[in-house]
């Protein structure tokens, strides 16, 4: 058990610890980081199957934030963005008064697989619920990311400094 955690932390540094530095290294400011990650992070649970590449690319060029630093963490967000998917869904049909819909996680990518036009048909209105959810989070999201994550760049600004 030991060695997998360790494997576990050993992966996480060299691919995601490291690069983070490394942008900072290269020049980056602790802002545009904190930016690109809490961005990342928050467009990377985004509630729609499939668009948070799209998404963090735009609001990247649209920013003029890091791209490889947006997508590094989008990439790493994914399995956030199905952990949340049901809770986004779920909200979403409690805001809109909706009776809730019995699907899963699971259910919901087998459709998405096996009938992509159909689970669009079925899934149409539960999606837009819970994007007017993630509406409601997603900022507040971001903006404590963002106030935590220009703290603790800028202190690593500072160490490598010296």
């Amino acid at each position: 058990m030991e060695a997998c955690i360790l494997a576990v932390k050993q992966f996480l540094n060299r691919a995601l610890v490291v690069p983070l530095v490394g942008f900072l290294k290269q020049g980056l400011s602790p802002e545009k980081l904190a930016l690109s990650v809490a961005l990342g992070v928050t467009l990377g649970i985004f509630p729609l199957l499939g668009s948070t590449t799209i998404l963090c690319g735009a609001i990247a060029l649209l920013f003029g934030l890091n791209l490889p630093a947006i997508q590094l963490i989008n990439y790493f967000a994914s399995p956030l963005q199905l952990l949340f998917l049901i809770p986004f869904i779920r909200l979403g049909e409690l805001l809109f008064n909706e009776a809730p819909l019995p699907l899963d996680v699971l259910q919901i990518i087998t459709l998405l697989q096996s009938d992509t036009l159909g689970a669009i048909d079925i899934l149409w209105w539960t999606t837009i619920h819970a994007i007017v959810a993630w509406l409601m989070i997603g900022p507040l999201l971001a903006a404590a990311l963002y106030y935590i994550l220009v703290r603790v760049f800028a202190r690593l600004t500072l160490q490598n400094a010296e």
